[in-house]
């Protein structure tokens, strides 16, 4: 068997809006998207530099349909510098990017290979002896095990399966093509390149199957590094090592207060706080939520400065480094002494304002208020299981919270 290498890649999304950020910082939405890019662009490096012999896409090229044709043209231009380096392309459509969903099309160079959608099929390199099987999403959501229509291998060959699936569950992805280690192991390939799920993920070491992660994350779920997987064959021993290319991260930073912290307090705590969390960057940008915990007295303050108070914490932020984002502020403090019942006396709002657990009756209006609100979103930011990044009873709580916190000032 002759001796060659490949990068696995999956899951690129171009094109996300980032929305959700954007709602948040115009200037962290736009990063993040330009990182996206320059993900991409830095593994079409990598792959010209190291002189592979082919390039694997498993699935999510595009994050959905186009508005117009610029990601596609992107695209085409870098999978162009692939063509002029002699590398070839094998490229499956996953869920974001199926026959059904995108509608736009851009002529690709012709290193670009595209398994079929309506059955497996399989490309040979006659010349390294290896064998490439798989088959596209048709429709956004694939139910059905593809797997275990996928060809015998190739006698003599290093036989790769590319597959856009969840397996047995990876949560918070959608199950789509689900299937078993079990299932993949009958086909008898060598290697299994997997899209989907956006971790970094060995999944099995006999026979190989690699989730490699997507290249660049895209929101707080999505922390760590991130990138694709280079894979050496020599005399049918394989060997692996992950190619980093990710432009900016995400991360979540918890500090607890103490009863007596004031805001100028607070604020000094997560500064030395910050001073280690600029390790995780690694030189890149940083979209940073950070969670208050513990007890203050002062809660009801930072309540009610919520808005200047996110700004300070964001002015402390770049007071640690410049390129630390403020993703999101989540105070989560507890009064320091339980004074909530003879607030709501003294405002007088007893009675009209519930203190402790919130009746179902409430949470289910709640639900269906926010339901209509994400479905007026635009795409991208009501997406999640949370469209506005808490469930409904942690809202109502806020809400009630920031109510008496006002009138109390008033």
């Amino acid at each position: 068997m002759s001796s060659f290498r490949f990068i696995h890649s999956a899951d690129l999304h171009l094109g996300s809006p980032f929305q959700g950020l954007a709602t948040k910082d115009a200037a962290i939405a736009e990063l993040f998207i330009e990182a996206s890019r320059k993900a991409f662009s830095a593994l079409v490096d990598q792959a010209v530099e190291r002189k592979i012999d082919f390039f694997i896409v498993a699935g999510d090229v595009y994050d959905g349909d186009w508005k117009d044709n610029k990601i596609g043209l992107f695209f085409n231009r870098e999978v162009a510098r692939l063509e002029r380096a002699g590398i070839p392309v094998f490229l499956l459509k996953g869920n974001h990017d199926a026959e059904s969903v995108i509608t736009r099309t851009i002529t690709l160079p012709k290193n670009v290979s595209e398994f079929p959608v309506n059955k497996p099929g399989t490309f040979r390199l006659d010349h390294l002896k290896v064998a490439l099987h798989g088959q596209g999403f048709a429709e956004r959501s694939a139910s059905e095990n593809l797997a275990l229509a996928y060809p015998k291998p190739e006698p003599g060959w290093f036989n790769i399966g590319v597959l856009h699936t969840s397996l047995t569950g990876r949560e918070p992805h959608a199950p789509y093509a689900p299937c078993s280690i079990e299932d993949l192991r009958s086909r008898g390939y060598n290697y299994w390149a997997l899209g989907h799920v956006h971790d970094f993920e060995i999944v099995s070491e006999d026979p190989l199957i690699v989730f490699p992660g997507n290249l660049q994350g895209r929101s707080i779920r999505e922390q760590g590094a991130k990138g694709a997987v280079l894979v050496s064959v020599e005399d049918g021993h394989m060997a692996y090592e992950r190619i980093i290319t990710d432009f900016a991260r995400f991360a979540e930073l918890a500090v607890e207060v103490d009863p007596d912290d004031n805001i100028p307090a607070i604020l000094r705590r997560l500064e030395n706080t910050l001073d280690t969390t600029a390790e995780k960057m690694e030189g890149r940008p940083l979209a940073l939520r950070i969670r208050l915990t513990g007890k203050s007295r002062f809660r009801s303050e930072l309540k009610a400065r919520a808005d200047d108070f996110r700004d300070e914490v964001q002015a402390a932020c770049h007071r640690c480094h410049e390129d630390i984002w403020l993703e999101k502020l989540d105070v989560r403090v507890e009064p320091a002494v339980n004074g909530a019942a003879v607030s709501v006396d003294l405002l007088g709002l007893g009675g009209l304002l519930p203190m402790g657990t919130f009746s179902s009756e409430l949470v289910a209006d709640a639900d269906a208020r926010i339901a209509e609100i994400a479905s007026r979103l635009p795409s991208g930011i009501g997406a999640g299981d949370l469209p506005l990044d808490d469930d409904a009873a942690a809202l109502l709580a806020e809400a009630r919270d920031l109510l008496l916190a006002r009138a109390a000032r008033a």
